[in-house]
């Protein structure tokens, strides 16, 4: 495409032609628009943090991601994709979460995302705490039927309740297994770490049929023979990507409400999201990142990075 050419898909705005810390507040300083209709891939925010059990500030999380992307250039100078000569994406805004109800807002979120699926554009979302994947994969699920899961975290989040309530952002694992909405044989969790109120706490993720794994088996690896073996595992049909930004050590991203010491570092989360290439990826999401733990932008910053890494590995995605 020379200069002088228009392109046929939404672009990011240069930082030749705007400086980086002006333009829109938008996702990468995309075009915003209401729905999806028209899009092929959606960046959606849901400023949340009802659902947390330590410290909040997720609520903050979507505006700080959206922020910190104006760094992103649009094409990907490791793996080459170029998504946006590939797909038409924008920024749909956010989610009107009931920000004094969860289970309101979790009705909400599901009600919102039936709307975007029925457009056919691949939901990219910015979080919010980690409760807002169990209505996403709702919509999803019956668009799709039950997906494979790659699930980045540093906590498994199946809970079966906390303080009683069966909605907060230690449960959406345990809810969609139950509700059918996963695949179970083509789920896995990389990345679970720290301490636990039971020694057998992992156990219940093993027992359903999902590939655990830790922290500690990550230490001083390359993640791409783990990718290579998931890509097996995962086949064609559909997979979700959920990134808890927890998942990474709090000395790269310390801006989250339930940090753990060792964790992945920010190249092995790029393995993995980079690892993906070539799946049926229907949706992602980025969440747990809680900015006033970070007022630097950093943990933001590798938010913004992974769902652009995301969007890079969609479907229909060129490499050039």
């Amino acid at each position: 495409m020379s200069e002088h050419d228009t392109p046929r898909f939404n672009q990011p705005l240069g930082g030749n032609e705007m400086p980086r810390f002006g333009g829109p507040a938008s996702m990468m300083r995309l075009p915003t628009q209401a729905s999806a209709e028209g899009l092929d891939a959606a960046f959606v925010g849901i400023p949340m943090d009802i659902g947390t059990s330590n410290r909040p500030g997720t609520r903050l999380g979507p505006r700080q991601i959206r922020d910190e992307s104006r760094m992103l250039r649009p094409y990907n100078m490791a793996t080459r994709a170029a998504p946006f000569d590939s797909l038409q994406v924008a920024d749909t805004g956010d989610v009107a979460i009931n920000t004094f109800d969860l289970k309101k807002s979790v009705e909400i979120i599901r009600q919102h995302y039936r709307e975007l699926l029925s457009h056919d554009a691949v939901p990219l979302t910015l979080g919010g705490d980690h409760t807002l994947t169990w209505p996403i994969l709702q919509a999803i699920a019956e668009k799709h039927g039950p997906v494979g899961l790659i699930h980045i975290d540093a906590h498994a989040d199946i809970n079966p309740h906390m303080f009683g309530e069966e909605v907060a952002h230690g449960c959406p694992i345990r809810r969609a297994q139950e509700e059918g909405l996963l695949d179970s044989q083509r789920v896995i969790q990389i990345g679970l770490r720290g301490t636990g109120y039971a020694a057998d706490d992992f156990d219940w993720c093993r027992d359903q049929g999902f590939r655990v794994v830790t922290a500690e088996q990550c230490w001083y690896k390359s993640l791409e023979p783990l990718m290579a073996d998931v890509r097996e595992q995962m086949g064609d049909r559909p997979v979700y990507i959920t990134f808890d930004i927890d998942a990474l050590d709090p000395s790269v991203a310390p801006g989250t409400g339930t940090a753990e010491a060792a964790g992945l570092a920010m190249s092995q989360g790029l393995e993995i999201v980079r690892g993906a290439w070539g799946l049926n990826i229907v949706g992602g999401d980025l969440v747990e990142v809680a900015p006033p733990y970070d007022t630097s932008g950093n943990t933001a910053l590798m938010g913004a990075t992974l769902l652009y890494e995301m969007l890079c590995v969609l479907p229909g995605v060129t490499r050039r």
